[in-house]
């Protein structure tokens, strides 16, 4: 496993805070209404980026039985995460693509990308501190799209199968975040489109721990991650790495 594959997947393990605060509204929403009565329908307001989703929750019915609520929780969360992830893969095929047309047809170094990687991550960590929010004006690049992308969620609204949960998991790969576009500097300075898709694929998989237990109710997860704390040490672990990519990538280049 390279170094950039394995540092998506620490950024993403790193950066499970933030992904609680962007993400965990909707995967909890996935599964709160589903231990209710089979017939009771239960619904409930998330509001994250910019949209607001009533959702109606209820059983699904496979093959005339009714599934339990914990397969069909399980369901669901497994379906919407592969979506999510999917969707991140997508955008750092596309990303690594563009860095390595930069590269052979501009002439632009992939080790000044590579400086650029580094600072969002040194970025990315003062971010998650809480010292300095730069990131949020990077978050607006994708507002534009965001908005032509969001009404999209009234198609898998009600979350009530699986391939709903899919639908919105693959919308939800594209909401502006931060934590997201830091990560994806790493696919642009890739220089292929193939490495761009496996550092986001890595980088998902990395943010999976701690919203998979917030899904299945482990509390004590989140407690952690949003421990004021523990944020301020992930967020110096992120920006000593990112320093230690710096030099790295400043000694390649010159």
């Amino acid at each position: 496993m390279s170094i950039d594959i394995f540092s998506a997947f620490i950024i993403g393990l790193l950066g499970s805070g933030h992904c609680l605060a962007m993400c965990g509204g909707i995967t909890t929403m996935l599964t709160s209404a589903i231990d209710k009565a089979p017939n009771v329908k239960a619904t409930q307001i998330s509001s994250q980026g910019d949209i607001s989703i009533l959702v109606a929750a209820k059983k699904e019915v496979p093959n005339n039985r009714v599934c339990s609520p914990l397969t069909l929780r399980l369901k669901l969360v497994f379906f919407y995460h592969f979506g999510r992830i999917a969707s991140y893969t997508l955008i750092g095929a596309i990303v690594g693509f563009t860095g390595s047309i930069a590269a052979k047809n501009i002439g632009l170094p992939l080790a000044g990308l590579r400086l650029i990687a580094a600072l969002f991550l040194i970025l990315l960590g003062l971010y998650i501190g809480q010292w300095l929010l730069w990131l949020n004006r990077v978050e607006l690049l994708g507002k534009g799209l965001w908005r032509y992308l969001s009404p999209m969620a009234k198609h898998v609204i009600p979350v009530n199968s699986s391939k709903k949960a899919l639908g919105l998991g693959a919308l939800w790969g594209w909401l502006p975040c931060g934590l997201v576009y830091s990560t994806l500097t790493w696919a642009l300075a890739s220089g292929s489109s193939f490495t761009g898709a496996t550092i986001m694929l890595f980088f998902g998989l990395g943010t999976l721990p701690a919203l998979v237990a917030l899904s299945l109710g482990i509390g004590g997860i989140r407690t952690l991650l949003v421990n004021n704390f523990f944020r301020k040490i992930m967020a110096i672990l992120l920006i000593a790495y990112g320093i230690y990519s710096f030099i790295i990538a400043y000694q390649l280049m010159f």
